[in-house]
C-alpha cells in the first residue's frame, strides 16, 4: 500500500469504529420505544387515511391546498418513509426522510395561516419524537449527536 493510500484509508475510518457500543439503559430503551411508537402510530394513521383516500383526508387536504390526486401520492410517500423508519437497518434514513416530509407539512400549515402551536409546529413535535426515540435507543446516534460534551 502506498503512503498516500494508507493516509487516506486511515483518515476515512468508519464512524462506528470510534463509538463505544454501550447498550442503552432499560429506561432509555423503553422511553425510545414509546417515543418512536407514538410518532409511528400517528404517522401510520395519517398515511393510511391518505392511502385509502378517505373523505376526511380529501377535505383536510383540500383545505391545505392539495388536490385530490395528490392525496394518494402523499400517502405512498408516507408509507415509504414509515417502512424505512420501522426497519432497524434503515431507521436513520427513515427519520431523515420523515424530517424532510414533515418540514413540508410545516411550510404548508404556515402558508395557509394555521395557528402556530397547535397546527404549524405539530409536524416538528412528531419529528422530535421520531428522533428522540432513535437517540434514546441507539448509542451510535448519541455519539454523533451528543446533548453535552
Amino acid at each position: 500500500m502506498t503512503t498516500a493510500s494508507a493516509a487516506i484509508s486511515q483518515h476515512f475510518q468508519p464512524v462506528t469504529s470510534h463509538v463505544r457500543s454501550e447498550a442503552p439503559s432499560r429506561a432509555a430503551l423503553w422511553g425510545g420505544r414509546v417515543a418512536s411508537g407514538l410518532a409511528a402510530l400517528f404517522l401510520a394513521f395519517d398515511g393510511g387515511f391518505k392511502l385509502l383516500a378517505a373523505e376526511t383526508a380529501a377535505k383536510h387536504s383540500a383545505d391545505l391546498g392539495w388536490s385530490g390526486e395528490a392525496i394518494r401520492t402523499l400517502g405512498i410517500l408516507q408509507a415509504v418513509c414509515l417502512v424505512a423508519y420501522l426497519v432497524p437497518r434503515t431507521r436513520v434514513l427513515g427519520a431523515l426522510l420523515w424530517t424532510g416530509y414533515l418540514g413540508g407539512a410545516v411550510a404548508t400549515h404556515l402558508r395557509v395561516g394555521h395557528p402556530l402551536l397547535s397546527h404549524t409546529l405539530f409536524p416538528i413535535y412528531i419529528a422530535a419524537l421520531l428522533w428522540l426515540g432513535l437517540w434514546l435507543r441507539d448509542a451510535r446516534l448519541r455519539a454523533l449527536l451528543p446533548l453535552s460534551r
